[in-house]
């Protein structure tokens, strides 16, 4: 089965669907649409679909089983009941809204349509995250005790409309709730504006998790691109490059004991190293992939509307808590 799909939005992360999409057996790609005519039409052209200014009437004209929202955020909510009132499964970009409020409404909709919706908290579908998730479930780093995320790098121009926590910091809190199977009880930032005047370029979050901390660290202002992820548990650790999908894990090696005084020792030795091996793919392409095959067997997608608001709403948290405990 081919489905149809368009994408509304051609800015990076549209232009990145458009072109995934076209590469995808199981996709084919209709229509875009975007307000910037030049833009739209160009990228119409180069990828041999149609182009249209207003998406309604994309919707009026094409038979479209699934479109992307790539829309800048404060857009997401009124693009997302346009799509639900013409009964279109969708993708929309992370964050699934501006705020919690706007995302509950956005999800109550299609769950009442009957419309198969994804967001697009796209590390979930990075195969080392993928791996990493395997080895926990499977025990082999045992009780997880901590987990310490880093995702710094310059400010990027083309956000307009959000902040370093709501734009950056909601992946690795999707990706920490993941891991876990469960959401923070406690959460504390602190907060900072280094080199943008009007919204948060930096932050530090602390999560606590029932048996387990997490710490974030967010910014725009560090001049080399990191996106690394570490968990430690009882029975080893594991260290996780998002850019480079390196997955490497040190198995713990110890003895427990008494000594001659009842004290009790545990005696480390050499850990096992082991370079997981990942099979490297595009996330955004198999998260594409995915949702394609959860409409055409009607399964419930890896990342729901739900888990999206969960990111989301502890995201704001973590803006509302600056300098205190939430």
């Amino acid at each position: 089965m081919v489905l149809n799909v368009a994408v509304i939005g051609t800015g990076n992360m549209g232009r990145n669907h458009i072109r995934t999409y076209s590469e995808i057996d199981d996709a084919k790609l209709v229509a875009i649409s975007d307000v910037i005519e030049d833009r739209g039409k160009g990228l119409a052209e180069k990828f041999g679909c149609r182009f249209y200014k207003d998406y309604n009437e994309m919707f009026k004209k094409e038979k479209i089983d699934i479109v992307s929202i790539c829309v800048p955020t404060f857009l997401h909510k009124k693009v997302a009941k346009d799509v639900i009132s013409h009964g279109v499964n969708f993708l929309i970009e992370k964050p699934i809204a501006r705020n919690v409020e706007e995302g509950e409404e956005i999800v109550k909709l299609a769950r009442k349509k009957g419309l198969k919706m994804t967001v697009g908290h796209i590390e979930r579908f990075n195969p080392a995250v993928q791996k990493l998730k395997a080895m926990i479930d499977e025990g082999k780093l045992g009780n997880i005790t901590s987990v310490l995320a880093r995702r710094v790098g310059i400010f990027p121009p083309q956000i307009k409309d959000a902040n370093v926590v709501i734009d950056l910091a909601v992946h690795d809190i999707d990706v920490i709730n993941y891991l876990l199977g469960k959401s923070p009880d406690k959460v504390y930032a602190g907060l900072g504006k280094a080199l943008i005047e009007k919204r948060h370029d930096y932050a530090n979050i602390f999560l606590k998790y029932n048996g387990a901390n997490a710490f974030i660290e967010v910014n725009w202002i560090t001049p080399v691109k990191i996106r690394r992820l570490s968990v430690t548990g009882t029975k080893g650790y594991a260290e996780l490059n998002y850019i480079t999908q390196e997955l490497i894990y040190y198995e713990s090696i110890y003895d427990k004991f008494c000594d001659d005084f009842g004290d009790f020792v545990i005696n480390f030795g050499e850990p096992n190293i082991t370079k997981v091996n990942i099979k490297k793919e595009e996330p955004l392409k198999v998260e594409l992939k995915h949702f394609i095959d959860c409409i055409e067997n009607n399964k419930e997608p890896i990342v729901t509307g739900e888990q999206a608001l969960e990111a989301l709403r502890v995201s704001e948290m973590a803006l509302n808590s600056n300098g205190c405990c939430q």
